[in-house]
C-alpha cells in the first residue's frame, strides 16, 4: 500500500488511503475535499524537502473542540497560582488519494468539492429570507428531547446530591438550562459556585446536550 508523509500545522503525519486522522484546524466546510501539498515522502521517494508534483487529498469529516487540557502555573513563595483550561480545535480528515506527477484529485472528489462549495455559497443568500419567514417558529425548529429523556442534573458525570443542591440554590434545576448556557453563564456560575473551571473541564454543556438527545450518561458509558 502506498503511503505518504505530509506536513500540516507544524506536524508530520504518515498517511495512506482511507486513514482517518486529526490535524490542526482546517478552514473548510465538513464534507468538502481538502488537499495537502507539503508532501515530504511518497513510498520510497524522499523529497528535497518536498516531492515534486505530489499531492494528498482528503475529505474533511468534522472540526470540533477536544477535551479540556488543564494549564496550571505556580511560583513558590510568591503565593502565585493560576489554573486555566484549554480546548484545542482539531479537524478530522479521511485520506482519499495520494497523487503524484502533478495529478489533481479524481473527478468524483472534485465534483464533491464543487457541490460543497456551491451549497456553502448559497446559504448566506437564503438565510435572511428563511429567518424572516420562520422567526415565530424558531423554538419549534429545535430538536425535540428524546422519548427516554429524564431531566435530572445528577445524570451529568461528577454531579451528585451536593452539587445538585448548589445548582438549585443558584436557580439551575434542569439539563435544558445547562445545555443553553453561554460562555458568560459558565463564567458566572463557575465564580459564583466556586467550581474552579469544573464546568468546562468536565464538559457539562456537551453532556447535557447528549443526555437530552437520548445518549446514556458518560459515567455509564465509561464503565462499559
Amino acid at each position: 500500500m502506498t503511503f505518504a508523509v505530509i506536513k500540516t500545522g507544524g506536524k508530520q503525519y504518515k498517511v495512506a488511503a482511507n486513514d482517518v486522522l486529526k490535524v490542526e484546524k482546517i478552514e473548510a466546510e465538513a464534507g468538502s475535499i481538502v488537499t495537502f501539498d507539503q508532501v515530504l515522502m511518497v513510498g520510497d521517494t524522499v523529497g528535497t524537502p518536498l516531492v515534486d508534483g505530489a499531492l494528498v487529498a482528503a475529505e474533511l469529516v468534522e472540526t470540533r473542540k477536544q477535551k479540556t487540557v488543564i494549564v496550571f502555573k505556580k511560583n513558590r513563595r510568591h503565593n502565585y497560582r493560576r489554573r486555566n483550561g484549554h480546548r484545542q480545535l482539531l479537524s478530522t480528515v479521511r485520506i482519499t488519494e495520494i497523487l503524484t506527477g502533478g495529478k489533481k484529485p479524481s473527478l468524483k472528489a472534485a465534483t464533491k468539492a464543487e457541490k460543497t462549495e456551491t451549497v456553502a455559497e448559497a446559504k448566506p443568500a437564503k438565510a435572511p429570507a428563511k429567518k424572516a419567514e420562520t422567526k415565530a417558529e424558531a423554538p419549534a425548529a429545535e430538536a425535540a428531547p428524546a422519548a427516554n429523556f429524564k431531566d435530572d442534573v445528577k445524570q451529568i458525570g461528577g454531579v451528585g446530591p451536593a452539587l445538585e443542591k448548589k445548582l438549585a440554590a443558584a436557580g439551575v434545576t434542569s439539563l435544558t438550562q445547562i445545555a443553553a448556557w453561554t460562555d458568560e453563564d459558565v463564567a458566572r456560575f463557575d465564580a459564583e459556585l466556586n467550581f474552579k473551571g469544573r464546568i468546562e473541564r468536565e464538559e457539562w454543556i456537551d453532556q447535557a446536550k447528549d443526555l437530552i438527545a437520548g445518549k446514556p450518561p458518560r459515567a455509564k458509558a465509561d464503565k462499559e
